[in-house]
């Protein structure tokens, strides 16, 4: 099943990440789940996760990701979970890693230990396993989550995982380190927007050069979010200055984005849409309502490590109870919130969107035919995209062929004060 066709699904929730733990050993300065946080930690008890498949599977979920902390240091319980998951049908199945696996190489039996996991893996029916990325520059990614030799353990790694059909996903929450040391900064919106594209690009040029065939873009979340109305039960951000940028500074950034993605688009398969970095953008250099409603707590939910379930992980005062109690009823809202960036959520339902409305009727075609024409044209340049990359199967290599159309792109970006 292709993504496409799990956004076309209507009428049932399409998308549900579970917090398999909370327990990390990594350092990293964006996430509030880092090892010297505090705070209580634990997994998720299988049988709590057995039900919460069972449930999914029940309501036709097509798309179940595990997260953490870090899933890894459940490796065990989380390749028996998607095992279980893709038996009950579920057929989109996610999970990630922060990488500390792929530390220290140059110690006694590191590539057994990695085609073990790979191994692992390659067993499950997983689809997609994305790796942390922070930085270009293999020091500031080290430090920052306090692996020694990561980026050359990866170099080494992933050709083990590609021999066994697993190619991973380079995962990188947007911050001002991401292109190295020197930091993601300018006094004014051109200033910011020329050295994010730079970092960008620069970044994207290191995934492809490590090995990495597809990449992501994750959108800063910090605490300074929280005046905007979020309480995160999913403690992925922090009030580091890294991931805090202010409103004209987060409009430059998705500039940048929108304009830089397409053109490192033929060097490996990047799911970020335009569609949605446009609408954002837009948002941030104030045009009204530019961003479409999520979808969370209507076809997408946040379940954290006791079952409990959430519209999103940024809106954790709204627990709707067990996961394997949600009834069919509880899935039939009205999408309505827009106060946070969270990628999970945000790109799925940007992309729906214009699904939405074609299966809406008059209202519907309505909305459409007063849509914003760029972004409708990003759009269809992404579904085109898509396409070309296989819908983005993580089991399955890139095209070279295909992805080659998309050389010398431009993101054709409007500049400052266009919105």
């Amino acid at each position: 099943m292709s993504i496409l066709q799990i956004l076309r699904q209507k009428g049932r929730p399409r998308q549900v990440v579970v917090q398999l733990t909370n327990r990390c050993n990594a350092h990293c300065a964006q996430c509030g789940m880092r090892a010297t946080a505090g705070g209580a930690r634990g997994d998720m008890e299988i049988d709590t996760a057995k039900k919460i498949i069972d449930r999914c599977a029940a309501l036709g979920v097509s798309a179940l990701s595990f997260t953490g902390g870090e899933p890894l240091l459940c490796d065990t319980r989380l390749c028996t979970l998607l095992t279980y998951a893709g038996q009950a049908g579920i057929r989109y199945l996610r999970t990630g890693t922060n990488g500390y696996r792929f530390a220290n190489p140059g110690a006694p039996g590191f590539s057994d230990r990695v085609a073990r996991l790979a191994d692992a893996l390659a067993r499950t029916p997983v689809r997609n396993v994305w790796i942390s990325l922070d930085s270009a520059d293999a020091a500031t990614h080290e430090a920052n989550r306090g692996f020694p030799g990561l980026i050359e353990g990866l170099a080494r790694a992933l050709p083990l995982f590609h021999d066994r059909g697993i190619y991973p996903t380079a995962n990188l929450a947007i911050n001002r380190l991401m292109g190295g040391p020197d930091a993601v900064q300018g006094r004014d919106d051109a200033a910011l927007y020329a050295a994010a594209g730079a970092a960008l690009t620069r970044f994207f040029t290191t995934a492809a050069g490590l090995g990495f065939t597809i990449a992501n873009c994750c959108y800063p979340m910090s605490d300074a979010d929280q005046e905007h109305g979020t309480t995160a039960e999913y403690a992925a951000s922090s009030a580091d200055g890294r991931v805090t940028f202010g409103a004209w500074e987060k409009a430059a950034l998705f500039r940048a984005v929108l304009d830089t993605v397409p053109r490192n688009r033929d060097k490996l398969r990047i799911f970020t849409p335009q569609s949605a970095v446009y609408a954002l953008w837009r948002h941030y250099a104030g045009a009204p309502r530019a961003t479409r409603p999520c979808l969370g707590g209507v076809s997408f939910f946040y379940v954290n490590r006791f079952g409990d379930t959430f519209p999103c992980g940024y809106r954790g005062t709204e627990n709707l109870g067990p996961f394997w109690k949600m009834r069919e009823d509880q899935l039939a809202g009205t999408p309505h919130c827009r106060i946070c960036d969270w990628e999970c959520f945000r790109d799925p339902s940007e992309l729906l969107a214009p699904f939405e409305d074609l299966l809406a009727g008059p209202a519907g075609w309505g909305r459409l035919l007063r849509a914003d024409r760029r972004q409708l044209g990003y759009w269809l340049s992404d579904l085109r995209y898509y396409k070309a990359c296989g819908d983005f199967d993580g089991r399955r290599p890139p095209e070279p062929a295909r992805l080659a159309r998309y050389a010398g792109q431009s993101g054709a970006a409007p500049g400052p004060g266009q919105a």
